[in-house]
């Protein structure tokens, strides 16, 4: 009898233990979810009374008055991320193929280590040495210098993403092509690039959604801009820093116009993850 009873008691126990970790398992999702869930329903309660077609058509305005809207800051982001796209996204490449397709061992992992490092690197201090190395060289602040580092955010993600994927390609694929006789360039842009596309793409966006939110670096290189500009070289406002200056103000339109901001960059940081998300999803079914 007591050989039977020690199973029982001892299958009872682990179903306690189980029942009692998916308890706590349900709890911590509640814990992650609900923040977020409030996050964004007073996001949008306090912003979307901003977006209407003032928000996207007109400048901000001045101290305490009415109207306006923020569209010098929502160029002056597009034009940033378009220059961080340009300086990052290449980079970013280049150095994940290398490490993927051309580096030894051992320079390979230095090179991980370094992008490890660099990706821990706060993004103030990123901001303080572009403006040590451009700010400074030119003389003054510009759209140019708050895309470079943004760009140098990007960069870890993007050549992350690139290894990760190219190491995903079959070896099978590559002696193929060295086998017909293309050159090994030839077989990275032809097999290795077409076969990695998508979870590259997926590392892009993940990029883009990380940096187009960030103010610390901004703030050392483009320093904002209260008027439309289309010119680079010139100082350039961006969503974030409008956000920052507005939504401390004690003006109530500049409020309004700040959480506006806010929303709209929530909402395209989750097209940016649904997106990457729908290209990964595409990758793992083929």
């Amino acid at each position: 009898m007591n050989a039977e009873r020690r199973p029982r008691g001892h299958v009872g126990a682990r179903r306690r233990r189980d029942k009692t970790m998916l308890v706590l398992c349900i709890l911590a999702v509640i814990v992650a979810v609900v923040p977020l869930l409030f996050i964004l329903g007073y996001t949008i309660v306090k912003g979307l009374p901003a977006l209407d077609l003032r928000f996207f058509m007109m400048d901000q305005p001045p101290a305490g008055a009415s109207g306006g809207g923020l569209r010098n800051a929502i160029v002056g982001t597009l034009f940033t991320l378009v220059i961080a796209l340009v300086f990052g996204v290449p980079t970013g490449i280049l150095a994940g193929t290398f490490a993927s397709e051309f580096g030894k061992p051992k320079l390979a992992e230095s090179l991980r280590f370094v992008n490890d490092v660099l990706a821990g690197v706060p993004s103030i201090v990123i901001g303080l040495a572009v403006y040590g190395i451009v700010v400074a060289s030119m003389g003054h602040y510009s759209g140019l210098a708050g895309g470079i580092a943004l760009g140098m955010l990007m960069i870890p993600t993007v050549t992350t993403t690139t290894h990760e994927m190219m190491k995903l390609v079959p070896d099978a694929l590559r002696e193929g092509a060295l086998a017909l006789g293309a050159p090994r360039w030839r077989m990275i842009t032809s097999i290795v690039f077409p076969s990695a596309l998508r979870g590259i793409l997926t590392g892009i966006m993940l990029a883009v959604a990380r940096v187009i939110g960030e103010t610390a670096p901004l703030l050392f290189t483009s320093f904002g801009n209260t008027h439309l500009t289309f010119n680079i070289t010139q100082p350039m406002d961006a969503l974030p820093l409008r956000i920052f200056i507005f939504v401390a103000s004690p003006y109530n339109r500049w409020q309004t116009l700040a959480w506006g901001g806010a929303l709209f960059l929530v909402v395209i940081v989750l097209i940016l993850n649904i997106v990457a998300r729908l290209l990964g999803r595409k990758r793992a079914r083929d």
